[in-house]
């Protein structure tokens, strides 16, 4: 279906309230859901549909627009293991709820026995699956639901310096959660080859693929120095805490998303 941003910016985004969570600007939450619908354009969706989405996350960015854009008629089955905090609250206030069906399972382990979906779509979601073994697990359990799989994901190239103050402050990320807590979050993007890898190691084929800018501001790199401050081991610490300092000033100067890889499979 055609995507009309101003359409969406109207009728779904100015009825969500703007978030005041500094340093991250009150609008953060509609500009990371605008870049959702920018990556969704690559999928195909169309009115009517039975969605599945993987790992909604606790702001279900991608959620909405999905909602959106499967219509009265279709329908968002969303799943995530625990990050439920703001879910409820977002998808009603953008009017979307009643199209919206949540589902608190781990994706490895899907509770549908047959191809219950058109659509399985999984969003800025593969950095948060922690082993490529889960990866491909996930994946696999996607392509047994679903006709069709639509996964995208940033990637990890950057084409000015916007772009570059976003990936210095995002790798921080996986270190900083290893020192803390003995185990990777939010792992380093993928590459584009590394993405199709996947599917083919899940018993996918690739059916189309490209990238695409999305030419917007991207947020979700910001981690708080208290997350440094409470890592024990006080050398570790002392190095996290300067190289974070610099790479904060930068995100902080201006961020941009930094180009996005997307595919199509099917089994």
């Amino acid at each position: 279906m055609p995507v009309s941003e101003e359409t969406f910016k109207k009728g779904v985004l100015s009825k969500i309230p703007p978030r005041n969570e500094p340093p991250l600007p009150p609008d953060w939450l509609h500009t990371e859901m605008l870049e959702r619908l920018r990556v969704l354009r690559f999928a195909p969706i169309r009115e009517g549909m039975n969605v599945l989405e993987v790992g909604c996350g606790a702001h279900a960015l991608t959620t909405v627009p999905l909602a959106y854009l499967v219509g009265e008629t279709g329908r968002v089955v969303t799943i995530d293991r625990s990050r439920w905090s703001f879910f409820e609250e977002i998808t009603a206030s953008a009017g979307l709820k009643h199209r919206i069906i949540p589902l608190k399972v781990d994706a490895r382990e899907l509770p549908f026995p047959f191809r219950a979906f058109d659509l399985a779509v999984l969003v800025h979601g593969v950095r948060s699956l922690k082993s490529e073994e889960t990866m491909v697990k996930v994946i696999s359990e996607m392509l047994r639901v679903s006709e069709l799989v639509f996964i995208a994901e940033s990637l990890p190239v950057a084409n000015n310096e916007r772009q570059r103050a976003h990936l210095e402050l995002y790798n921080l990320r996986e270190e900083i959660f290893e020192a803390l807590f003995g185990e990777k979050d939010d792992l380093h993007y993928p590459t584009l080859e590394k993405l199709i890898e996947l599917v083919e190691q899940a018993g996918g084929r690739v059916i189309k693929s490209g990238t695409f800018e999305p030419k917007l501001p991207h947020y979700l790199a910001y981690i708080p120095r208290e997350y440094v401050e409470r890592v024990e081991d006080e050398e570790k610490r002392a190095e996290l805490l300067r190289r974070w300092e610099k790479a904060y000033g930068k995100w902080k100067a201006g961020a941009d998303h930094p180009p996005v890889g997307w595919l199509i499979a099917k089994r």
